[in-house]
């Protein structure tokens, strides 16, 4: 199964092995460079049926790292598209994530310490549902008024009229690991008393909204993804696997095609017991109750278990990160392992079997 083709509306994937949304911290003002480039495009080089772009911020300061990519200006668009029509030319599909970080915006690069960094010109106030910081030596963010509200909801549209633009096939809209759409999810982070928070009706009304406008601009035969975390691993505090199930029942008659099920991030030093098959079981529970597409993430690096997750009916698609880091080319290697005959690239032909 995970060498078969497969269906999102009208985009059809070669296989269902997706490159996950990595973070690069290797963008100018926003802007794709040459390092995107090879890095997305060796992935689709290497057989992977959906390359997707890193967290794509839909405002300036909505960045997690000044060196993050972005579409909240046209600029952005023409370096982005000559990536997507590389990805393409390659047979994979390209998709992008669009983000917002919220208080958890503002941070060093990993390699640089990843402590946060005081807002850049133009970035503050950071901002959030509630003036409550992510954890200590983070700003306290400024609490959104209705009006930015509405203008965050049209700036995800707007940058989804820029994927479009870009020539992307796919959308990905992230409302996990404690950036600004979960912050409004969860009520470790919303404290808010009016539309937008309260109740589990108010709290997801934001990435309700957000969907409605990304779709649209976003063409019906266009699949649209949103990511979310399906636990914050805090009990009956946080938000919970059943929010999870109840969101994704909502989302389904929106428009959205797939929820691609992480988890955590929505407050610090958090026990989670990560390890392989984690977060699937959730993932498993939301295809099955929701009922809707789901993607698997986290640990996954072995051919048969991604194959297992497929089998056992865990999920539709499996998303790799650090696997992919370490071997672009997994797909290739291992589709053998799981009798599967697929294409080489034509130039690494002579590079399939070892002699």
């Amino acid at each position: 199964m995970l060498f078969e083709p497969f269906a999102l509306r009208g985009v059809i994937l070669r296989n269902r092995i997706g490159v996950s949304p990595m973070c690069q911290y290797s963008s100018m003002d926003g802007l794709a460079d040459d390092w995107h480039l090879v890095h997305l495009g060796s992935r689709a080089v290497g057989g992977a049926g959906l390359v997707m772009t890193e967290a794509t911020a839909v405002e300036a300061r909505g960045r997690i790292s000044p060196d993050d990519l972005g579409l909240w200006k046209d600029e952005q668009v023409a370096p982005l598209e000559r990536i997507t029509r590389f990805v393409r030319d390659q047979g994979a599909a390209a998709g992008v994530q669009l983000a917002h970080a919220g208080r958890k915006a503002s941070v060093a690069r990993p390699w640089e310490g990843g402590k946060p960094l005081p807002p850049p010109r133009g970035w503050s106030p950071i901002v959030a549902p509630s003036a409550v910081a992510f954890d200590e030596g983070y700003e306290t963010p400024a609490s959104l008024t209705e009006i930015d509200i509405v203008a965050i909801i049209e700036a995800f549209a707007a940058a989804a009229r820029r994927a479009a633009h870009a020539r992307f096939d796919v959308i990905e809209i992230h409302a996990a690991h404690g950036y600004l759409i979960h912050q409004f999810l969860s009520p470790i982070s919303n404290r808010r008393d009016d539309l937008w928070g309260g109740s589990f009706d108010n709290r997801v009304r934001f990435l309700i909204e957000i969907v409605r406008a990304v779709r649209r601009v976003w063409a019906d035969r266009q699949p649209l993804l949103v990511r979310i975390s399906t636990t914050d691993w805090l009990g009956a505090d946080g938000w919970e696997v059943e929010d999870a199930i109840a969101l994704a029942r909502r989302l389904a008659p929106e428009g959205v095609d797939l929820i691609d099920c992480s988890s955590g991030g929505i407050a610090p030093r958090i026990a989670i017991p990560a390890g392989p098959g984690y977060q699937t079981a959730n993932a498993a529970r939301i295809r099955a109750e929701a009922p809707i597409l789901t993607a698997a993430i986290g640990f996954i690096t072995a051919a048969a278990q991604a194959e297992h997750i497929l089998r056992t009916g865990q999920a539709d698609l499996v998303f790799l990160a650090r696997a992919l880091l370490r071997d672009p080319y997994w797909p290739l290697r291992t589709a053998a392992e799981l009798g599967a005959a697929i294409d080489w690239p034509p130039q690494y032909e002579r590079g399939r079997e070892r002699r």
